[in-house]
């Protein structure tokens, strides 16, 4: 009577492609180290942004921190004072639009334009 099994020490199922696994698993592994340095890097770079003719200047770094704000004075108007309000949420706004647009190019670098959903 034959016996009933998988026969010739073969790995059941697809079990004999674990290698392939180990691989892919390694992979996954390199691409999240090298994400990880990316944002560190990301994080620690600078974005410089002036409106207004350069009338309100704002720093911010990748972590989308505010890191200065500076104004020329005569910006500085006591009876228009939302249109100073309105200078620095723009060159706010443009700064940390242009984070997005490095964190977008970054991740587009390493994932080769591949659209992953969940990683930014």
């Amino acid at each position: 009577m034959a016996k009933k099994g998988y026969g010739g020490g073969k790995m059941p199922g697809n079990m004999g492609n674990m290698g392939n696994m180990n691989q892919i698993l390694k992979q996954a592994q390199k691409m999240q180290d090298n994400m990880q340095k990316m944002q560190k890097e990301l994080e620690e770079k600078e974005f410089e942004v002036s409106v207004g003719g350069g009338a309100v200047t704002v720093k911010v770094n990748g972590k989308k921190e505010v890191l200065d704000v500076t104004m020329k004075p005569e910006v500085v108007d006591p009876d228009d004072i939302e249109m100073l309000q309105d200078l620095v949420m723009s060159a706010v706004n443009e700064a940390l639009r242009k984070v997005d647009d490095a964190q977008v190019s970054q991740m587009n670098k390493m994932t080769g334009g591949m659209n992953i959903p969940g990683l930014f």
